[in-house]
């Protein structure tokens, strides 16, 4: 299949998947009337939450009583931390389980989240039937809730992880992958989707602020740091308006970049959290930069959306492609040494409906 090379991206072999799913029930007081207590609800749902997923065969779930937002990575062993506004959740897919109920005393959610992390080998390769387990989960504890004709968000969550430079060092082996879109993938494996529904890809990279790069920019003391992000601003447009990648974003003050449909969600922050809405079917350049000149930050995340024109039937390869050759482009231009800085490139996968 020569003539469809352009589809397909190749990708390192010690490349990390992810996959999680987040079910969003919101709460009122007509809700927690239905129990003694906010306390009571939590015990009770979580209880019947852990026993339904344990059946279903799904052995790394968490339910999140207290408004914040889980945050999931990769990492050899297993972590969570709470700040503020986030749990942040570090586990290994092929090892690792868990069972935790997160609550704040005497604090009454405005959501309950029930978050599904995936587990064992070849997590994309079953991804459609870990989205259907949780699924069946879902169903029947909705049956079960004291308004059913309440509604719950459902959002599955797909990251591909690598390294840009793996390659340079030392990593040769790599794999062809289409990338296809999750609802035709989905529904290739009889995992069907409603028809309304959000959808979006992006990928992020995250850049150390290391010295060579302050030196490279004359902020090595300085107070001001506009210079700095100035030309990280400058070289990633140019790098990117080569390939014609359009919806872009860099985020330079200190919070975590969460990447959203426009359609759906609009650009917001809080203390530690970056949203950032974009249209993946509008045409046209969409690029938004946040950082602050007296802020020097230790990571600046650099984000490039895909858009309707870049879901092709053979998937995100090409897109892909180009994303990859911009960013070393980029990197190129910073002076970036890939012997020893690694970038860490995420190819997301986001789609949410209502269940």
């Amino acid at each position: 299949m020569a003539s469809h090379s352009k589809h397909r991206v190749y990708i390192p072999t010690n490349a990390r998947s992810n996959q999680y799913l987040l079910a969003e029930i919101k709460t009122d007081d007509s809700f927690y009337q239905h129990f003694d207590s906010a306390e009571t609800c939590y015990e009770k749902l979580s209880q019947r939450f852990f026993a339904l997923a344990d059946q279903a065969g799904l052995h790394n779930v968490h339910m999140i009583a207290n408004d914040k937002l889980p945050v999931v990575r990769y990492h050899a062993e297993a972590m969570h931390f709470q700040t503020g506004k986030q749990i942040l959740f570090f586990y290994d897919p092929a090892i690792h389980e868990g069972q935790n109920l997160f609550v704040s005393p005497d604090y009454q959610a405005r959501k309950i989240r029930l978050l599904f992390l995936a587990t064992g080998p070849e997590i994309r390769a079953h991804a459609a039937q870990f989205h259907q387990q949780v699924m069946s989960v879902i169903g029947q504890l909705k049956a079960e809730l004291p308004e059913q004709d309440c509604q719950i968000k459902i959002r599955d969550h797909q990251h591909l992880s690598y390294d840009l430079y793996a390659h340079e060092k030392g990593h040769k082996e790599s794999y062809g992958y289409k990338l296809r879109g999750l609802y035709p993938r989905y529904k290739a494996r009889q995992c069907e989707l409603p028809q309304q529904h959000s959808a979006i890809s992006y990928v992020t990279l995250s850049l150390p602020m290391t010295r060579q790069l302050k030196q490279k920019f004359g902020t090595t003391g300085a107070a001001n740091f506009a210079p700095l992000y100035l030309a990280l601003e400058e070289q990633f447009l140019k790098a990117t308006r080569d390939k014609k990648l359009d919806r872009l974003a860099m985020v330079a003050n200190g919070l975590t970049p969460l990447v959203r449909n426009s359609q759906v969600d609009q650009s917001q922050h809080n203390a530690e959290l970056q949203k950032i809405s974009f249209d993946p079917d509008a045409p046209g350049q969409q690029f938004v930069g946040f950082w602050d000149n007296d802020n020097l930050v230790e990571t600046a995340h650099f984000i490039i959306v895909a858009g309707k024109e870049d879901n092709t039937e053979f998937g995100y390869g090409h897109f892909m492609n180009r994303v990859e050759e911009a960013l070393s482009v980029f990197a190129k231009s910073l002076g970036i040494d890939p012997a020893r800085t690694a970038l860490t490139l995420r190819f997301h996968q986001h789609i949410s409906y209502l269940a």
